[in-house]
């Protein structure tokens, strides 16, 4: 395939339509506007639903319903507007409905800025709702990587009937970069697949459910989508089924990129734009004969706690240091897969500030001075 350029939230919305999205529910807000002003021009030249919302509250909620169809339904959104999801995303999961929600990262907390930021890991990996639930989250660090990531997180999504949730910085979402795109996905619900789904009345199913509604016989059997479980033996029983799913997805669904680990005497762990910027260090560290490496999660939920063990904890390995763009809230991750196994030193800005190399560097270098 051709190399083309394009920005990033451009072909990251492109990616999702080839991924067979029909369903765009979204509000405005920068860095990520591009996103719905891409869908709004394509999605009906493919035959699909491009709504601005008139919030990010609603427009999560109409994720909620073309979800419960079957469909494959996208929105997106930056922090703050994020947060305003955060009761929508906590019915999808406890509803079990396939969708993928991307958070493109800006400065806060607040406001903030509209600058790229890291901060909102926490919300990301942590649950930002109400309830004991989780999200196939992924933290690319390209525009490539995001597009590979979206043509399968649909399907993931639906494997685990849960939502997936990108956590994409700003500048990913605002660079342009040479992607190859992949061809289209022709993907159309299969009742037979998704018996979950209120895919609309259908005779033969269940033949003891036959009656007459309203003066039409029908004969078939009722979709429902549901989070709420009165009584507390129902909920404890719902509950354990969901924990179970994530107990599948915590074996499966871990990825994880190694950088010139093999004979690293420091290990940096980051994510991101982040770790790009950690790679040009690590290759000039190398040009001065120090041995560095880079850990970086892929999928930030569920965190490769064991492979990250495995690269790290080795006997010439002596020491991590945990690069970030907020307060340190992959630190904590990071610090509890080791187990204090290495010790473990943070460096970061918070905002919208992002580290350089030779800070990176500086670091490092004082790390391998014992300062």
């Amino acid at each position: 395939m051709a190399l083309t350029l394009m920005k990033g939230s451009e072909a990251i919305a492109e990616a999702a339509i080839r991924a067979g999205a029909r369903f765009f529910f979204g509000y405005p807000i920068t860095p990520q506007t591009e996103i719905p002003e891409y869908m709004s021009a394509r999605m009906p030249e493919v035959g699909g639903c491009f709504l601005q919302a008139e919030s990010e509250v609603a427009a999560i909620n109409m994720v909620y319903g073309a979800a419960g169809t079957g469909a494959r339904v996208i929105t997106s959104s930056s922090s703050p507007g994020v947060s305003l999801k955060q009761e929508g995303i906590s019915y999808c999961a406890g509803a079990q409905l396939p969708c993928v929600i991307l958070n493109v990262m800006r400065g806060g907390p607040g406001l903030g800025n509209i600058q790229a930021s890291q901060a909102d890991y926490f919300q990301g990996v942590k649950g930002g709702g109400n309830g004991d639930y989780h999200l196939l989250t992924y933290a690319p660090s390209s525009v490539q990587e995001a597009i590979d990531i979206m043509m399968f997180a649909f399907e993931k999504a639906e494997k685990y009937r849960m939502p997936v949730l990108f956590l994409a910085d700003g500048i990913i979402a605002q660079m342009m970069e040479p992607v190859e795109m992949p061809e289209m996905v022709e993907y159309k619900v299969d009742p037979e697949k998704k018996p979950w789904a209120c895919t609309g009345w259908k005779p033969g199913d269940d033949p003891a459910k036959r009656g007459v509604i309203n003066s039409i016989y029908i004969d078939t059997k009722r979709g429902v989508i549901n989070s709420i479980y009165i009584d507390t033996e129902s909920l404890s029983i719902h509950n354990e089924h969901l924990q179970a799913i994530y107990k599948e997805a915590k074996a499966n669904e871990q990825i994880w990129e190694n950088y010139k680990t093999e004979d690293a005497e420091f290990i940096i762990t980051a994510f991101g734009t982040v770790a790009r910027i950690a790679k040009t260090a690590i290759d000039e560290l190398r040009e001065q004969g120090v041995k560095v490496g880079l850990f970086r999660p892929i999928s930030v939920w569920p965190f490769p706690y064991d492979a990250m063990r495995e690269t790290i904890c080795r006997d010439q390995v002596k020491g991590v240091l945990d690069v970030e763009v907020n307060e340190g809230q992959m630190l904590e991750d990071v610090k509890l897969g080791l187990e204090g196994a290495k010790p473990v030193r943070f460096f970061g800005h918070l905002g919208s500030q992002f580290p350089t190399t030779d800070e990176i560097k500086s670091e490092i270098l004082a790390m391998k001075e014992g300062k």
